[in-house]
C-alpha cells in the first residue's frame, strides 16, 4: 500500500516472456491493490459484508514487499550497490506527505469530535503512528485486560504501516550485504536463499504464537514480516524466471478465488495470523505471478481496466482516510456501527478525500521532485513527528485538565441518595470519579498486583489487615468478585477482619471449564487456579468467611444451549462451594452486578448534565441468568446470598449516577468509589453471616 508504481513508464506490458521485475509499470498490481483497499473499507463499514475483508492489509503487504524488493534489485544489479539514504527518501517522499495529513487533520478534529475519555488513548496513538510503533502499542494494550473495552482510536489503522517500516529497517540490508558480496558470489540464490530464511522464521513464529495470543499476534513485526517476504522473494524468483504463460490465466484465477475465499469465510473468530493467513497471501502472490496473461476474461484484463486502477491510484490515501471517518461517525452519532446511510456516506466522503489528497498532495510531490534530497526528506519526518506530537500533547493537556474532581462526602453520597427523589444527584454538582478518570478508579488487586491474569495459575493473594485479626476473609472469583474488595475493605477496618484476595480475570469460581472466546479455546488456567484456590482455603488458611461473585458473561466450553451453559457452570460452582463449608468457611455468594451500556463513561461525558440517557433498563442490565443463583438453589452447601439490585437500580432502571457517584468504569465492572460506598448495605444483607 505504500509503494507508487505510477511514477514508472505507463507503457503496455510486452506479450513475450521477459522477466516481470523488467516492466516497468505493473497495472494488475495497481489493480490489485483496489482489491486489497476495498476488501479493508467494507469489512470496516460493515462486519457483516465481508466477516474476513480485513485480509486486504494481508494482500498489501505482499504487494509492498514485491515491488520494494523488486526495485532494491534493479538498483543492486543497475549500480552495483544500493543506498540505504535514497532508500530511505523514497519511504519519506510515498508515506509521509499524505500520512503526515491525515494524522494533523485527524489529531485536531479529535478535540471536537471524540468524547474526553478518548484524549489521553488518542494522544497516545497519534504519537505511536507518528513515530510508526503503532502496532507495538495496540500489541500491548492487546494483553491488557482493562484496556478491553477501549475503543478503537481514529489512528488505529496506522499498525499496518508501522509493520511494513519495522519490516524496512531489516530488509533493505539484506540487499546492501548482497550488493558488496564478490561478484562470483553475487548470484539470485544468495539473496532468496537470505530472504528466505527471514520468511521462514517469521512464519514460524506467527504460526506458534497465534494460537494463544492472537491479538498480539495479529499486530506484532515478527509474526508479519513473512508476508511482505513473500512478495521479496516471489521479486527474486520472477526476476530470473517467469510462470509459463499456460499455467498464467488459471493460476491469476486461483490467486483472486484464494483471496475472495479468505474474505468471505474468515471471520473475527478465526485464528489469525497464523496458518489462516497463508490463504490470501499466497493467492496475492499468485495474482502476482500470473502477471500478464492474456485472454479475454483474464485477471490481468479486469485488474488492469480503468476503474481497477482508478481505486489503485488513490488506494494508499483511501485507506488512511476512511478509518477516522469511520470512527468520528460512529462518535458523533454514539451508535456502535455505522447504518447503512452512514456507511454510504463515508465510502463516498473517503473516496473523495483519497483522491483529493492524491491531486493535492502526491501528485505535487512526485511530479516537481520535493524532498529528493536526504536533508529535505529529514527536515520533513522531523518537522511532521513534531506536529503531531504537539496535537497529541494538546489532547493530553486538555486530558488532563478534566480530571481535577475532588470526592466531596456531602456530595457524592452514591447509593444512599437512590431514596431519595433525586437518585442521580444534583446536575450542578460534578460526577466523581470523573468519567475520564472512571478507567482509573480500581480496585487496590490490580494496583498491588495480585489480580492474576489469564494465563496465570499461581496463587499470588494480596492480604489486608492486621496480622492478629479475629477474624479472616476470603475473596475469590472473577474481576467481578475483585471490584467487591473496596467495599470488604471498609468492613474490615470497621470489623477487624483480615482479607485475602484470590481474583482472576475472566475466572469464575466453578469447577467447570469455561470457554476463552477471544482466544478460541478452553480456559484450562482457570480450572488449575480454581482447584489451588480450593486446596489452600481448605488446607492451612481455613477462612471464617468467603465472600464470592462472578461474572454472568463466562461461557461453558462446549455448551449447545444457554439452558446448558448455565446449569454447567452452577454445578461448578457447587463442587467448589462444597468442600468450603465442610472445611468449616461461612460461604456468601454476591449476585452479580447488572451490566451498564458499553463505554459507558464516554456516554456520560457526553450527557454531563442528564446522564439518566446513558441508562439500562433492568431487564437488558439483567438479561443472563445468574449461574450463582442457580447453584445457591441445588447445593447442600449453607450459602447466604446478597441481592443489592436495589442498590443498583430503581423504577426499572439502572442510572449511570447515582448519588452524583459514577456507578460503572466501563460496561461491568464498579468504580472503586461505588463499591466501598456500597459496604453499609453489603453489610446489612450479609446479616447474622458475618457474625461469626
Amino acid at each position: 500500500m505504500t509503494i507508487d508504481t505510477r511514477s514508472a513508464l505507463h507503457r503496455p506490458p510486452s506479450s513475450s516472456a521477459a522477466p516481470a521485475a523488467a516492466r516497468r509499470f505493473l497495472p494488475e498490481v495497481q489493480g490489485l491493490r483496489a482489491v486489497a483497499v476495498l476488501l479493508v473499507l467494507i469489512y470496516h463499514v460493515d462486519h457483516d459484508l465481508l466477516p474476513g475483508g480485513y485480509v486486504g492489509v494481508d494482500v498489501f503487504f505482499v504487494i509492498s514487499g514485491f515491488l520494494i524488493t523488486t526495485l532494491l534489485l534493479r538498483e543492486a544489479r543497475e549500480s552495483g550497490r544500493v543506498s540505504l539514504a535514497g532508500f530511505y527518501v523514497r519511504r519519506v517522499r510515498r508515506i509521509l506527505p499524505a500520512a503526515g495529513l491525515v494524522l494533523a487533520v485527524t489529531g485536531a478534529l479529535s478535540f471536537v469530535l471524540l468524547p474526553s475519555p478518548r484524549l489521553m488513548d488518542t494522544a497516545m496513538q497519534l504519537a505511536a503512528s507518528a513515530f510508526y510503533v503503532e502496532n507495538l502499542f495496540l500489541a500491548d494494550q492487546a494483553v491488557d485486560y482493562l484496556a478491553a473495552e477501549t475503543a478503537a482510536s481514529p489512528v488505529q489503522h496506522f499498525w499496518s504501516l508501522a509493520v511494513e517500516e519495522q519490516f524496512y529497517l531489516l530488509w533493505p540490508l539484506l540487499f546492501v550485504g548482497w550488493a558488496a558480496l564478490p561478484r562470483r558470489w553475487r548470484r539470485a540464490w544468495t539473496v532468496l536463499a537470505a530472504a528466505a530464511a527471514v520468511l521462514a522464521a517469521s512464519f514460524a513464529f506467527s504460526v506458534a504464537m497465534t494460537p494463544d495470543s492472537p491479538q498480539q499476534a495479529y499486530f506484532l513485526p515478527q509474526t508479519r514480516m513473512w508476508e511482505l517476504a513473500v512478495g521479496g522473494v516471489l521479486a527474486v524468483v520472477l526476476s530470473r524466471r517467469e510462470v509459463p504463460a499456460r499455467l498464467r490465466w488459471a493460476l491469476g484465477w486461483a490467486g483472486l478465488a484464494a483471496i475472495g475465499a479468505a474474505a468471505w469465510y474468515y471471520s473475527d473468530e478465526t485464528a489469525f495470523p497464523g496458518w489462516a493467513a497463508a490463504l490470501p497471501v499466497l493467492g496475492a502472490a499468485a495474482v502476482i505471478a500470473a502477471g500478464h496473461n492474456g485472454g479475454r476474461w483474464s485477471t490481468y484484463q479486469v485488474l488492469s481496466s480503468a476503474p481497477a486502477r482508478f481505486v489503485g491510484d488513490i488506494s494508499y490515501a483511501l485507506y488512511l482516510w476512511h478509518w477516522p471517518l469511520i470512527v468520528f461517525t460512529i462518535s458523533m452519532t454514539d451508535a456502535d456501527t455505522l447504518s447503512p446511510l452512514y456507511g454510504a456516506l463515508v465510502v463516498v466522503a473517503s473516496v473523495l478525500l483519497a483522491w483529493g489528497t492524491k491531486v493535492a498532495v502526491e501528485d505535487p510531490v512526485r511530479r516537481y521532485g520535493l524532498l529528493r534530497t536526504g536533508r529535505a526528506a529529514a527536515v520533513f519526518a522531523v518537522v511532521s513527528a513534531l506536529a503531531v506530537g504537539l496535537i497529541a500533547a494538546g489532547q493530553y493537556a486538555r486530558f488532563e485538565g478534566l480530571r481535577s474532581v475532588r470526592f466531596d462526602p456531602v456530595v457524592h453520597v452514591g447509593p444512599s441518595a437512590l431514596a431519595t427523589s433525586e437518585p442521580e444527584g444534583s446536575p450542578e454538582e460534578p460526577t466523581y470519579p470523573s468519567p475520564v478518570t472512571a478507567a482509573d478508579d480500581l480496585p487496590s488487586v490490580y494496583g498491588d498486583g495480585c489480580q492474576a491474569s489469564v494465563p496465570e495459575t499461581a496463587l499470588n493473594p494480596c492480604v489486608y489487615g492486621p496480622e492478629d485479626a479475629e477474624t479472616t476473609v476470603a475473596v475469590v472469583g472473577d474481576s467481578h468478585a475483585a471490584h467487591w474488595v473496596p467495599a470488604l475493605q471498609r468492613l474490615a477496618e470497621e470489623r477487624d477482619w483480615r482479607v485475602h484476595t484470590f481474583t482472576k480475570s475472566s475466572c469464575g469460581f466453578t469447577s467447570a471449564t469455561l470457554w476463552l472466546s477471544d482466544k478460541n479455546r478452553d480456559y484450562s488456567e482457570c480450572v488449575e487456579y480454581n482447584d489451588a484456590v480450593v486446596e489452600e482455603l481448605t488446607g492451612e488458611l481455613r477462612p471464617d468467611l468467603v465472600f464470592t461473585s462472578s461474572s454472568t458473561m463466562a461461557d461453558l466450553s462446549g455448551a449447545e444451549s444457554v439452558a446448558q451453559d448455565r446449569a454447567g457452570i452452577a454445578a461448578g460452582m457447587a463442587r467448589l462451594w462444597e468442600p468450603l463449608e465442610e472445611a468449616g468457611s461461612e460461604l456468601v455468594v454476591i449476585r452479580d452486578t447488572p451490566k451498564s451500556r458499553p463505554r459507558l463513561p464516554e456516554c456520560v461525558a457526553r450527557h454531563t448534565r442528564a446522564p439518566g440517557e446513558c441508562a439500562n433498563t433492568q431487564a437488558e442490565a439483567f438479561a443472563e441468568d445468574d449461574p450463582q443463583l442457580i447453584a445457591a438453589q441445588e447445593t447442600d452447601a449453607d450459602v447466604t446470598v446478597v441481592d443489592l439490585t436495589d442498590e443498583f437500580c430503581v423504577g426499572g432502571t439502572c442510572p449511570p449516577v447515582i448519588g452524583n457517584v459514577l456507578v460503572y468504569r466501563d460496561s461491568h465492572h464498579l468504580t472503586a468509589t461505588y463499591s466501598g460506598l456500597l459496604a453499609p448495605y453489603l453489610e446489612e444483607a450479609a446479616g447474622d453471616t458475618l457474625r461469626v
